[in-house]
């Protein structure tokens, strides 16, 4: 008997980490299981942890939707309309959070924003969660497929999230997701499945309008069974972004066409410009350019952007705080020279960054390309004779001339390199 009593003994161990019963490991007896002592402080770090987060959320100071305004104003030139309307949404999401009543359900204020390519979509999404300081996360949603097809789950989307919270899972429930590229899982009409389009929409459904989600730890579906982490959506803010091309053809075919009564009356909407057709945008447009109309509905609020003119592309080259010409004047600093443009460069600049279609994201690409010589050659040039300034005129952006350097002995001659 006292031989079957230590080997039971020795089968003793934690249900938690598996270790073993011993002299050095205390273990607490529940019904049919065992914690230790360090699993027991682990339990409590947790639990304190996400106690913490709630209540630091709670006394979380909500920035009115002029103060939000503002500092987008500070990073994000133009969009007027946009950075407006998103202050509000953001600052009645959070304050639906802040201040829970359930006499009254509260839809979740998740938003789409529709615009071309490089006018500042996910800038705004970016600058907002900086703003609030909650974990953010950017998902192309191209590499999504419906469960059990080749390719990405929705699950993924929160596991990044759940990852850029540093795994706290209190604190990624109060975060910012940016679906980029949303447009491209407009559903297709074709024969079979459409498991990008239609499927994925149905999937992300459950996201958006607030459910508890199992997401697994790690991104391989080939781990069938694996650990999960449960997060609630509920309190999660999405933000949709796309280019949506062609949508301006729906929106205008259906301002052409008005039923009054049983007459229908053409307008002519032909000379309408793009700016002017986007801002009239409406969700039956998205649901007419293939979306369900049960995700629409789960998107209270779409905003329009419009395309970026020369003089905006102009302002967001040096205005914003983290302007693109101050970064590259930056990088010169630390070489002790001074980089300068002259305004005809800056037009330049913004000419091709509206002929590629680029937009603002455009712009960085076409001041690297005109430096890149010069970024090259700087460090070892200026070990030889010190440099005061680089000048990059027009011709440095529209015909690769290099830029103009002035040396430091020689202040009022201008050579090239």
């Amino acid at each position: 008997m006292p031989r079957k009593k230590i080997t039971k003994e020795r089968h003793i161990h934690c249900s938690f980490c598996g270790r073993p019963k011993s002299e050095n490991l205390r273990l607490i007896a529940g019904i049919d299981a065992y914690i230790c002592e360090d699993c027991v402080k682990i339990a409590y770090d947790i639990i304190r942890d996400e106690e913490k987060t709630k209540r630091e959320f709670k006394t979380f100071t909500l920035p009115t939707p002029e103060e939000i305004k503002a500092y987008l104003d500070d990073y994000v030139i133009g969009q007027e309309l946009a950075k407006k309307v998103l202050s509000v949404a953001v600052y009645n999401h959070y304050k639906r959070i802040l201040n829970p009543k359930k006499d009254i359900e509260l839809q979740k204020t998740n938003v789409l924003l529709i615009g071309p390519t490089g006018s500042g979509k996910t800038l705004l999404a970016k600058t907002l969660a900086k703003l609030l300081d909650v974990p953010f996360a950017i998902f192309d949603v191209t590499s999504l497929t419906e469960s059990g097809y080749v390719g990405e789950d929705v699950e993924m989307i929160l596991l990044r999230l759940i990852q850029n919270a540093g795994g706290d899972i209190e604190k990624a429930s109060y975060g910012i997701v940016y679906l980029d590229e949303i447009d491209k899982i407009a559903y297709k009409h074709t024969t079979g499945r459409d498991v990008s389009g239609e499927g994925v929409q149905e999937e992300l459904l459950k996201l958006l309008e607030g459910h508890v989600v199992n997401v697994p730890m790690k991104s391989n579906k080939k781990m069938s069974e694996q650990p999960t982490y449960q997060i609630d959506t509920s309190n999660i803010l999405f933000i949709l972004g796309g280019a949506f091309v062609g949508i301006e053809d729906i929106i205008r075919s259906r301002l052409g066409s008005t039923e009054m009564g049983f007459k229908s009356i053409q307008r002519d909407v032909s000379k309408l410009t793009y700016n002017e057709i986007i801002s009239k945008v409406e969700p039956e447009d998205v649901i007419k350019y293939g979306f369900l109309p049960e995700f629409v509905g789960r998107i209270p609020v779409i905003v329009p952007l419009h395309s970026l003119g020369k003089e905006e592309l102009i302002r967001i080259l040096t205005e914003p705080r983290d302007a693109v010409i101050k970064q590259y004047q930056r990088f010169f600093e630390m070489e002790n020279v001074k980089l300068s443009f002259t305004e005809d460069a800056l037009e330049a600049i913004a000419d091709i960054a509206i002929q590629t279609k680029t937009g603002a994201r455009g712009l960085r690409n076409i001041i690297e390309k005109a430096l890149l010589e010069t970024m090259f050659k700087l460090p070892t040039l200026r070990q030889k004779r010190p440099i005061e300034e680089v000048i990059v005129d027009k011709e440095v952006i529209t015909s690769g001339k290099e830029p103009v350097i002035i040396f430091s002995e020689y202040k009022k001659r201008k050579e090239s390199f």
